[in-house]
């Protein structure tokens, strides 16, 4: 981020005399609304003259009635809508420079000179070859009459932005594209309900998913629901794994397991080229195949094999709550790069790195994904594998860990414990299974801790196996036991216990208590020797309230929840007509999910703690509520996290609203409560949480070399109690001791939190008059160029 050259700028006025085009393009995706809407209301806030592009470059080319003006309304309830609202087709007409000269003919003679366009690498590349040749079609339009001088001296210079909506991830320079996120929710959807089937016969299920030249999708899809095999086109499998996966399927049958499953993606193939397909890996008896395999999965091992191929169901359906975030924080970040752009600034594409909005030059982007086709055609896989991105080599490299090796013959003769503190939550399990498995195939004997620090004080303690952890990325809560105690007063037990049970090191997964509960261990070893040994704390609340991480598992599956919820409420109170819903959401005093659900179903207001409010606030959204019933829009949705003020309530904010609202609108308040913390995982939240529980084990192992001193173990280093978290574009350990100067102890939150910069989005979406902050802007920035490294 760069200071921005004119802080002074009135973000209202930026837009003002300017005009900008929206279109999507390529194959829909779910959040291609969520960035049509922001565009939209963000072009408008700037004083900027939007238009919608029906039909994707075929309108751009037709023009007419596809190039329509857009107005606040008319993007009214589309965030919960799949596909995209403004339409998108192929357009031949557009890849001929006749077909550019009428797109450009159009947009001039309705002076629109910036282009917003979401689509996939095909659709921005196109872009960008419009705005490169933008100058000569001026001056062929010129000479054949079709616009005037001014006309053209008006429009001299195309600005355009993109923002890729493409389900299958495959574009280089974002962790994440537009629809990625959906298009898991559906696939898991359908691997839960096909895993109950495959338990309850003993069945292997072969699973095809979406993914031509990216394998993004059945990767992250294999580890979410803890397949045993996966195919993807950027790791064609070796030579001979064949008798390799009939191997790895013999011995989870060995272990105990009652089913198998494999992911496919429809692009995976052979070393030599040569496609794999879900029926090929079932049945390849035939002479005449491809790959000419011999009795696989049904031939050879005798097993009941089914499979299914999910085709565009993948691509259809309600957009996740991470998708309508994604595609309304790019739809802000690329009407601010259209209109802060240059005649010198190249055309960019606005990605996710981490959690962060960044701006990186199109074409760089374009070319590093052609370069993984380039890789992955000359066989250098390793490289296409690392030109993906890191996310992408993440997720790799945990699949490997968890799915390719066998546990050693040699033991380490260390004892590692796992437990889950605080409230339940969804993802828990699948960091708990992670962290035994990479704990097993590092030798060590794990242990799980029932109960929390309850059952580490009573010795509620046993070995925990490989078989026993399966299945468990899909279930919701905690399979070991959770409860809130604090070890301050169970300190001399549990001394006692990591002694009598010989325990070298610490898993503590858990919310806010997890925090507190470590930071008590780590401040007991100066009494007690028994608890200088390495610990990590993974954060997994639903409230995204522990320091050091700005994001904990769970808290993915809770958002969904509620917005799921507000979907419902939203479409109830459209069809009553005139009708608020005041919604309570959980997260104590930390008012995450309320912000993010708020931007997620279209909130007009979320009040939350960190942002103090009073009765005027209060008055003011009420004021705001009766001017939007005076439009076509008759609907409210106001979100209230449960510990925003002891004295609003939710009752007297019910009442308020009521009482101001007589003879405008009607109220009705729902308080969501516990359902918020059940459920089956989200995809995000069994992705994270295996990658936290791996990665954890992973740096426990190093920990204790380190601190192997005389045949024992003793850590007493502040850099041996750590917090595993996500911080901005990397999971990062960072000591126990070290953040609790970033810790609001009495209110349970840190004391600062990043997504509190995306709430004034919130309420610009929402039509409230407030200034967004130009004083800071995302420069461009380059994509790594790793192609010459990788091939050292």
């Amino acid at each position: 981020m760069s200071k921005d050259l004119h802080p002074t700028m009135d973000p209202t006025k930026m837009g003002l005399g300017r005009s900008i085009a929206v279109l999507t393009s390529g194959g829909d995706a779910q959040g291609m609304n969520a960035a049509v809407r922001a565009t939209v209301r963000v072009g408008l806030y700037t004083g900027a003259k939007v238009y919608f592009v029906h039909e994707g470059y075929q309108g751009l080319v037709d023009g007419g009635e596809n190039i329509r003006p857009a107005t606040w309304e008319s993007v009214s309830m589309m965030l919960q809508l799949g596909g995209t609202v403004i339409g998108s087709a192929r357009c031949q007409d557009f890849r001929s420079r006749e077909g550019r000269m009428k797109a450009a003919c159009n947009l001039v003679k309705l002076g629109i000179t910036n282009l917003c366009v979401i689509g996939g690498d095909g659709s921005l590349t196109g872009a960008n070859e419009f705005r490169t040749e933008w100058s000569g079609l001026l001056a062929d339009l010129v000479h054949a009459g079709k616009i005037t001088d001014q006309e053209a001296k008006k429009s001299s210079h195309l600005n355009i932005v993109g923002m890729v909506g493409s389900i299958d991830n495959d574009f280089c320079g974002t962790d994440m594209t537009i629809g990625t996120d959906s298009a898991l929710h559906r696939i898991i959807e359908v691997v839960d309900s096909i895993t109950t089937t495959a338990q309850s016969h003993q069945r292997t299920f072969i699973l095809e998913v979406m993914g031509r030249h990216c394998g993004y999708l059945a990767l992250v899809t294999a580890l979410a629901c803890g397949a045993d095999w996966v195919f993807i086109p950027e790791m064609p499998p070796d030579e001979g794994w064949e008798n390799h996966l009939c191997r790895r399927l013999t011995d989870q049958r060995a272990r105990g397991s009652r089913l198998n499953v494999i992911i496919v993606a429809e692009g995976a193939m052979s070393r030599d080229g040569k496609p794999i397909t879900s029926d090929q890996i079932k049945k390849a008896s035939s002479p005449l195949c491809i790959l000419n395999y011999m009795m696989l999965v049904t031939d050879r091992l005798g097993f009941d094999t089914r499979t299914t191929i999910l085709g565009h169901v993948q691509r259809g359906g309600t957009p996740s709550a991470f998708d309508r975030i994604l595609g309304s924080r790019m739809g802000v970040e690329a009407v601010m790069a259209l209109l802060e752009a240059t005649p010198d600034t190249p055309a960019c594409v606005v990605s996710l790195s981490g959690n962060q909005a960044v701006r990186l030059p199109l074409m760089e982007c374009v070319q590093v994904t052609k370069d993984v086709t380039a890789a992955m055609a000359q066989g250098r896989f390793e490289d296409a594998i690392k030109l993906r991105g890191k996310s992408f080599e993440n997720n790799w490299n945990t699949y490997k860990l968890l799915a390719h090796i066998n546990p050693p013959d040699v033991k380490s003769n260390i004892n590692v414990a796992i437990m889950n503190i605080g409230a339940p939550c969804a993802g828990m399990n699948s960091a708990v299974r992670a962290a035994v498995r990479i704990g097993i195939i590092q030798g060590h004997n794990m242990l799980a801790v029932h109960d929390g620090f309850d059952g580490l004080a009573h010795g509620q303690i046993e070995p925990i196996t490989w078989t026993a952890v399966s299945g468990w990325t899909g279930k919701g809560g905690s399979m070991l036991g959770t409860k809130r105690t604090l070890p301050g007063k169970l300190l001399e037990q549990i001394s006692q216990n990591i002694a009598k049970f010989n325990i070298h090191s610490l898993v503590i997964i858990g919310g806010f208590e997890a925090y507190v509960g470590g930071l008590e261990l780590v401040q007991a070893r100066e009494k007690y020797e028994e608890m200088c040994i390495p610990m990590v704390v993974i954060p997994a609340t639903v409230s995204n309230n522990v320091p050091g991480s700005d994001f904990s598992i769970g808290a993915d599956t809770a958002l969904n929840t509620i917005t799921s919820t507000c979907d419902r409420i939203k479409q109830s109170a459209a069809g009553t007509k005139r009708r608020v819903f005041i919604v309570e959401t959980m997260g104590g005093y930390c008012g995450y999910l309320a912000t993010m659900a708020g931007l997620a179903a279209g909130a007009d207001a979320a009040y939350i703690y960190e942002e103090k409010f009073n009765i005027r606030d209060l008055e003011a959204n009420v004021e705001h509520l009766l001017e939007k019933m005076k439009t076509t829009v008759k609907r409210g949705l106001i979100l209230r996290n449960e510990n925003c003020n002891s004295n609003y309530t939710t009752d007297f904010i019910f009442s308020l609203y009521s009482e101001e609202g007589k003879g405008v609108f009607d109220c009705r308040k729902n308080v969501l409560g516990h359902m918020q913390q059940g459920g089956t995982p989200t995809p995000f939240d069994r992705n994270f949480g295996t990658k936290m529980g791996a990665k954890s084990v992973l740096w426990l192992t190093d920990k204790l070399k380190e601190c192997y001193r005389h045949g024992r173990i003793f850590a007493n280093t502040p850099d041996s109690a750590c917090v595993l978290g996500m911080r901005k574009r990397a999971l990062t350990f960072q000591p126990l001791a070290a953040l609790k100067g970033d810790t609001d102890f009495e209110h349970r939150i840190p004391k600062t939190e990043w997504w509190l910069k995306i709430r004034p989005i919130m309420k610009i979406l929402a039509k409230y008059d407030i200034k967004l902050d130009t004083s800071e802007h995302a420069d461009i920035e380059h994509v790594i160029n790793k192609r010459t490294s990788s091939r050292k």
